[in-house]
């Protein structure tokens, strides 16, 4: 690894940690340069700005995910026929896994870093969701549609709203969730038997009667 590679990785680890831990708004960049043990102009030289510095910490993220769900959504709508909503969710499952080899606890840290954006109202990346993986996520859309004909698409936007919101407090809690789950009922639940657990209620939850 080169110095300037390093120096990004660094930057890169470090804005992920604080992000994750204090939000994208509360978080300043001389706290992230402070804790990578670089200077401010490093982070202005290699990534421009604090808003493409969020984007470059969820694209290393993004740029295994999106590939694979993308390949994934293709697959169902080639068979031309409507799936059942679990099949489509389902989906998920293996890529959000495969962000463990990312990071260390890749596939919780996403998942925060996603509700972040939210809940933070950072605007910009709506717009670089929609410039760099529209297409992946109007796919996904379809298939939803393609499998609650019944409802209206505003419906649909607000219940994948929903299970957003369902799906990051889910990820943010798991460590106690697991913990209570050992000690009230005996089971042993690692991250993805939590993804698995949610696939059903999620499925449920959207394709419920209006």
């Amino acid at each position: 690894m080169t110095s300037k590679q390093n120096t990004q990785q660094k930057i890169l680890d470090a804005a992920e940690q604080l992000f994750s831990e204090t939000g994208f708004s509360a978080t300043s960049l001389r706290q992230i340069t402070s804790m990578a043990e670089v200077n401010l102009a490093s982070v202005n030289y290699h990534f421009g700005s604090k808003k493409e510095l969020i984007q470059s910490v969820l694209q290393r993220y993004l740029a295994v995910l999106m590939p694979r769900l993308d390949g994934e959504f293709s697959r169902l709508l080639a068979s031309q026929q409507p799936n059942q909503l679990p099949t489509v969710l389902a989906v998920f499952i293996e890529p959000l896994l495969e962000l463990n080899k990312v990071q260390h606890n890749g596939t919780t840290m996403f998942l925060q870093l996603l509700g972040r954006g939210y809940t933070d109202v950072q605007g910009h990346l709506r717009w670089f969701f929609n410039h760099h993986y529209g297409r992946t996520l109007d796919k996904f859309v379809l298939l939803v549609q393609q499998s609650c004909p019944q409802l209206p698409a505003s419906e649909i936007f607000w219940r994948l709203h929903f299970s957003l919101g369902t799906i990051v407090f889910t990820m943010a809690s798991n460590v106690a969730l697991k913990d209570i789950a050992a000690a009230d009922f005996n089971e042993v639940v690692e991250i993805d038997g939590v993804i698995k657990r949610l696939i059903p209620y999620l499925a449920a939850g959207i394709a419920a009667p209006l």
